[in-house]
């Protein structure tokens, strides 16, 4: 007589979503399978602090496995889902050309949102996002080398083009961003260079709305942009993208007119779209998808029909939530609860509800802005606040105690640690994109793969070579 097998609970996903939803299940009696494409948990907040030589990939993005090493339940397995059958409840994952099906008896779908373009994805290949530590490591290379660029050229409209930086969006990521190499080019360069001075760098905040920071409100918003041209950055609302390339980028104006500007380094941190899984499952299940790839969800959180699937995060177009950490963070422990009593026969909790609380943005040093319910601050302790809140987000004692380092060294003397850019962080991207799919992603000789003969050959081989190695000199 065979045991029974234990609840399978399988997780798309190690963002905020994916591994709240594997550790709230850490003492209870299921076999956890956590699938993502990376090795590693992102704390995306902090990727333009990566992008602007702040922080290191490591100090944000420890190892999925190093973190639920300890939970017993739970296995992590690396691979792109390709597939996911919601009638016969599996899940198809491709590693380095090795498939892999899954089985589940509760799925959560915690998958997060990639860059938006609003149907110009040729613009990724000049202007690119900030949704991985692959986007924020091009970036960092982009940027620096845009000072080194500027240091050797001897014309001067060539000189202000790369000198020149742009930023698409005024949300979070794009004031930060925008502040940041403000406060890079006027503080921490300032005396490293002897044929350009970086202080003359122009920095452009684009964006097509009225107003900077719309969620944070019209004062708050008001505050950030004084803030943003108090240290030099160029904010111009009412202006559209709609059009650029390696050296320009073209706007729509709100009076109708349309003008150029020419920048070499351009950054895109203007919309997010929700993972394709979400209109895997959602056409299989009939369920409604927003123009962003967001799924209409049941209010827990389930896939219309299929009260095993969860969606969480980025994912969901529920009751206007917005997609940030904590929306997923609590999505995630949500479906967990559910799963729990579901295996365990209780009665479900009732809706999933979202707990607002509050949102913050950084722009330089000493400045940031912060509305968190009926309060709204700004200016150092909003900044305070902004650095305490991210420390205790961000998961392990190691990456708390590197990343307070980091800031120290950079917040008290202007310098920072993390400068390191090479060539193929700035051009691998579109390189593998020229290339292709296969020759980026190739797949690797498996023994069961060959035939008798091959094997035989790939034996020999090998114990020629030991033999080889074995011979004295």
């Amino acid at each position: 007589m065979t045991a029974p097998t234990k609840h399978r609970v399988v997780i798309i996903g190690s963002g905020f979503g994916g591994l709240f939803t594997a550790k709230a299940l850490a003492h209870d009696d299921v076999d956890v399978t956590l699938v993502s494409r990376t090795a590693s948990h992102l704390f995306q907040p902090l990727l333009y602090q990566v992008a602007t030589g702040i922080l290191s990939g490591g100090d944000i993005a420890p190892a999925t496995r190093d973190i639920l090493g300890t939970q017993k339940n739970a296995r992590v397995i690396m691979g792109d889902v390709q597939d996911i059958d919601i009638e016969n409840r599996t899940v198809t994952s491709r590693f380095v050309g090795r498939d892999q099906v899954i089985e589940y008896d509760s799925l959560v779908l915690a998958a997060g949102a990639g860059q938006s373009y609003f149907g110009n994805d040729h613009f990724a290949r000049n202007a690119p996002g900030m949704k991985d530590i692959d986007d924020a490591l091009e970036l960092r290379g982009r940027i620096f080398g845009a000072f080194e660029l500027a240091e050797l050229a001897t014309d001067p409209d060539e000189r202000r083009r790369l000198l020149t930086f742009v930023v698409v969006g005024a949300g979070p990521t794009g004031v930060e961003m925008a502040g940041q190499i403000a406060e890079l080019a006027q503080r921490t360069l300032r005396d490293e260079f002897r044929s350009i001075d970086p202080a003359e760098a122009q920095v452009i905040l684009l964006d097509g709305a009225d107003q900077v920071l719309p969620p944070f409100g019209e004062r708050l918003g008001r505050k950030a942009k004084a803030s943003l041209e108090k240290r030099g950055v160029d904010v111009q609302l009412g202006a559209m993208v709609v059009d650029l390339d390696e050296t320009s980028i073209t706007i729509d104006d709100a009076d109708g007119g349309r003008r150029e500007i020419e920048a070499v380094t351009k950054v895109w941190a203007a919309g997010v779209a929700g993972s394709p899984l979400g209109k895997i499952v959602a056409d299989q299940a009939g369920a409604e998808v927003d123009k962003a790839g967001r799924v209409h969800v049941q209010d827990d959180l389930t896939l219309p029909g299929h009260e095993e699937v969860y969606l969480v995060g980025d994912m969901i177009n529920l009751k206007g939530y917005p997609g940030v950490a904590q929306l997923a963070i609590q999505g995630g422990k949500y479906a967990a609860d559910q799963i729990l009593r579901r295996v365990e026969g209780r009665e479900p909790a009732g809706p999933f509800k979202y707990f607002d609380k509050g949102s913050m943005a950084t722009i330089s040093k000493y400045s940031a802005v912060a509305k968190i319910g009926p309060l709204n601050f700004t200016g150092v302790p909003a900044w305070l606040a902004w650095l305490a809140v991210h420390l205790i987000a961000m998961v392990g004692f190691k990456n708390r105690v590197t990343t307070l380092l980091s800031w120290i060294i950079t917040f008290v003397g202007d310098s920072r640690n993390e400068r390191v850019s090479t060539m193929r962080m700035v051009f691998a991207r579109n390189a593998m994109d020229d290339l292709g799919h296969e020759f980026a992603f190739p797949g690797l000789p498996r023994p069961e793969d060959a035939s008798p003969g091959e094997r035989e050959a790939v034996r020999r081989a090998s114990a020629d070579d030991v033999s080889e190695r074995d011979e004295p000199a």
